[in-house]
């Protein structure tokens, strides 16, 4: 039997256009890899009530930037790293002086651009100091002795008769808290990286149609 093999166009060509293709391919494989999971993480940490604004701190990038690339990678991190490490890990957290860790209550109010305050914080800007009042059957206490406001926050009293004075709990004193696991961002990171070679093929066949 006798075999006759030839070549139909040029094969130099055929593989450059064949790399070119791969290379479009990986390139918006990982672009959509990196946005399907940007969105998921985002959505993660909505549904689990740490709000729009702590979920738009997942950020997603492709590399290279510009062009394409058999070798293309996509990134996606937090500009929040240790808030959502924190609910992603669900850590047991502990006073770096070894004492109390300080846990505001509703009548605390807030600080600066919403922020919590601390205990020194709080004193500063209610001027009113706080007394520490013990619990054997719960937190410990820091209370101010002066009244609630029409939003519920402790602030000092203006009566000169002491009428609607009140001691106000303002921070709950804890030696230890356990955050709540809320998030599992590992989960959609590995669907990411499953789907990655089914969305190269994928594009891939898209490019030779």
């Amino acid at each position: 039997m006798k075999l006759d093999l030839s070549m139909a166009g040029d094969i130099v060509a055929s593989m450059q256009a064949e790399i070119l293709a791969g290379e479009k391919a990986v390139t918006r494989a990982m672009r959509q890899a990196g946005s399907d999971l940007k969105q998921n993480w985002r959505g993660q940490i909505t549904q689990a009530g740490l709000g729009r604004r702590l979920a738009n701190s997942i950020r997603s990038q492709i590399y290279p930037k510009s062009g394409e690339s058999l070798k293309a990678a996509a990134l996606v991190w937090s500009n929040a790293p240790q808030i959502i490490g924190a609910h992603d890990t669900g850590p047991l957290i502990r006073s770096k002086d070894g004492f109390w860790l300080a846990i505001p209550t509703p009548a605390a109010g807030k600080g600066t651009r919403g922020k919590a305050l601390t205990p020194g914080e709080w004193e500063r800007r209610r001027g009113l100091r706080l007394r520490f009042v013990y619990r054997r059957g719960g937190p410990s206490l820091l209370v101010a002795d002066g009244r609630l406001n029409s939003r519920g926050v402790g602030v000092a009293s203006r009566s000169k008769t002491g009428r609607g004075r009140s001691t106000v709990p303002i921070f709950m004193l804890v030696p230890q808290l356990k955050l709540a696991k809320r998030l599992n961002l590992a989960r959609d990171a590995k669907r990411a990286e499953a789907a990655v070679p089914g969305l190269i093929v994928a594009n891939w066949f898209s490019e030779r149609v």
